[in-house]
């Protein structure tokens, strides 16, 4: 893995969490923890991270939730084999594994061990860029990890719809701007839709959303509080911190 890829090995959940990443290319942020931290889980569970890299999310969510078990998949072999070492680094590797698989592809998931109706929780941050409309990064990795073609998103909630057993729960991470988008690709298989805007500062436009559904729920929407990361003088919110560093659970996943 090391003669592969340059990586470094960093802390996050104030500490509570280590990852060995990719120095260069897509690196960890908020989006993973904010995601973990809206996912609902409970000890018992199966939940399946889709688009894992190197396991952050779906690995922040097994730290918070003792007892769930979690699957991550990702189509990059190389990142997949950081998120296993990532596993193994934290002590979690009794109850998460690391999947090379393709996202899209439902014969591979279910060789993989992945069959329709089985997950109880689904959770993911699909990259949510439109080559036609941004500019490309030239490192392959990033630019897998941050731009889609169209459909990705659809395509990705109809894997979820199918992983997931009646009543399970889908969150994503996606544009705030793209609301509409996840809305339209949530459908007729998931209801009691949540959102929960995320600010990079009080006061100013939202820049991500997350959502939560729940397939074949009903056709409610709830709109939570939005989460500032920052305040007014750039500093880092309570609120933010509580969730980011302290592992605290967002609102939106009690919807």
């Amino acid at each position: 893995m090391e003669a592969e890829i340059e990586t470094s090995e960093d802390a996050v959940l104030g500490g509570r969490l280590r990852l060995r990443q990719p120095l260069r290319g897509h690196r960890v942020g908020h989006d993973a923890i904010l995601l973990a931290a809206a996912t609902g889980a409970r000890a018992g569970e199966h939940a399946i991270d889709l688009g894992a890299g190197v396991g952050a999310a779906g690995l922040a969510l097994a730290v918070r939730v003792a007892g769930l078990k979690v699957t991550l998949v990702d189509l990059d072999s190389v990142l997949c084999a950081l998120a296993t070492y990532n596993a193994r680094l934290n002590r979690l590797d009794d109850r998460v594994q690391a999947l090379a698989l393709d996202v899209e592809s439902a014969n591979a998931l279910e060789r993989g061990g992945l069959t329709p109706d089985s997950a109880d929780r689904v959770l993911m941050n699909p990259p949510f860029h439109d080559a036609r409309r941004q500019n490309v990064s030239p490192d392959p990795r990033r630019r897998l990890a941050h731009v889609g073609a169209p459909g990705l998103l659809g395509r990705w909630v109809d894997t979820a719809a199918s992983l997931l057993k009646s009543r399970g729960v889908l969150t994503l991470i996606w544009r705030a701007d793209g609301l509409d988008e996840v809305l339209g690709a949530l459908g007729t298989s998931f209801g009691n839709t949540a959102v929960l805007p995320v600010l990079p500062r009080a006061g100013a436009p939202a820049i991500r959303i997350l959502v939560r559904a729940v397939k074949g729920g009903d056709g409610t929407r709830k709109d939570c509080p939005a989460l500032a990361l920052n305040d007014e003088n750039g500093q880092p919110t309570a609120a933010a911190e509580a969730v980011l560093r302290s592992g605290k659970i967002l609102t939106i996943a009690d919807a």
